[in-house]
């Protein structure tokens, strides 16, 4: 994907805004949890939005996320930025209504042609999935970003939250793992176009689809696979009845990021996850490093982890082959709680 505008060069040289970790994060917003009666979802157990109840057939989901840039072209920039604050919505199984784009914009290095395609990849995400823009805030900032603040709706007791695995339940998963490595490759200009291409596919798909179909099956949780890696959003969904049981062999991840990994090309924010983690796993077999560090990898725009029922999940995978680039899959199940949270094989 050549492109005459570098976006990701910039991100380089500002070293590249990090994610907060998730111990850091759990610890920054303990002290707010909101005390409302038509709060049916907060931010106390890391659900992926917030959910507010207006009478008995109508609650808002709201989210919030933006991202710095990880590929060159603008445009493309924009969707993958949009789809990714937009997945939040779709993974709690609501339907996007409005947004509204967040934006730091670096005039001192690019022209305003970037910014209005920045913008119009974004839109052209939010219309896809029937959402309206209604406006949005751009400042100018020496490190680029672009995200959105989204509203949805949802029946108040069709809420799919992250940590109400059935157990039993068998685990799907719609993308494959690998795009915080190699869009760490994409910056240092060390992926092929034809990997490129295939990454932005991956990441600028929407999880819309994916998620609306759920509507169809017995559904226990659900969530999306984004900053805290595959691992970190897996932990986030077990609770104090159930522990998640994952089959690292059966995980979908994109092959690239093999020797990427091997070569030491992990963003920070996939080791930030692999520290944390790691007195909260039991490995049950010999795990190479180089598959517990992708199973860790930080995502952008990544796939929906979804807890079903087993008969209903093959019926599922296959609907969404094509929305899942062949990918999607069964790695693991709910089982009950064991003395760690997650076990992976």
């Amino acid at each position: 994907m050549d492109n005459q505008y570098k976006l990701t060069k910039f991100v380089r040289a500002a070293g590249c805004a990090a994610k907060m970790g998730p111990e850091d994060l759990k610890q920054t917003i303990s002290a707010l949890v909101p005390d409302n009666k038509n709060v049916l979802v907060g931010f106390e157990n890391s659900e992926d939005a917030a959910v507010f109840k207006i009478n008995e057939e109508e609650a808002l989901v709201q989210t919030l996320d933006f991202i710095t840039p990880v590929v060159d072209d603008p445009y493309i920039y924009g969707k993958i930025a949009a789809a990714n604050s937009l997945s939040d919505v779709f993974a709690m199984g609501g339907r996007v209504l409005t947004a509204m784009n967040i934006v730091g914009f670096d005039a001192a290095n690019f022209p305003k042609v970037v910014l209005d395609e920045m913008l119009r990849g974004g839109n052209d995400k939010i219309k896809e999935c029937g959402g309206v823009l209604m406006g949005g805030h751009t400042i100018e900032s020496p490190e680029m970003y672009y995200g959105l603040s989204v509203t949805g709706m949802i029946h108040p007791d069709r809420i799919l939250k992250n940590n109400a695995g059935k157990i039993g339940h068998v685990l799907v998963l719609t993308k494959p793992i690998g795009l915080g490595i190699l869009t760490t490759a994409i910056k240092r200009d060390l992926l092929e176009s034809s990997a490129i291409n295939h990454t932005v596919d991956i990441m600028e798909s929407l999880n819309y689809f994916s998620s609306k179909l759920l509507q169809d099956y017995e559904v226990s949780a659900c969530t999306d696979i984004t900053g805290f890696g595959l691992l970190g959003h897996a932990l986030e969904s077990t609770a104090s009845t159930h522990s998640y049981s994952i089959d690292s062999s059966l995980v979908p991840i994109i092959k690239e990021s093999i020797n990427l990994c091997k070569n030491n090309i992990v963003p920070g924010g996939s080791r930030k996850n692999f520290k944390y983690l790691q007195d909260k796993i039991e490995y049950k077999n010999n795990i190479d490093d180089i598959t517990k560090t992708i199973l860790c990898d930080a995502q952008t725009s990544g796939g929906l982890l979804i807890a079903m029922k087993e008969e209903d999940a093959k019926e599922y995978i296959n609907k969404i082959q094509d929305y899942s680039f062949g990918y999607a899959c069964i790695i693991g199940q709910v089982i009950k709680k064991e003395e760690k949270e997650l076990i992976i094989y």
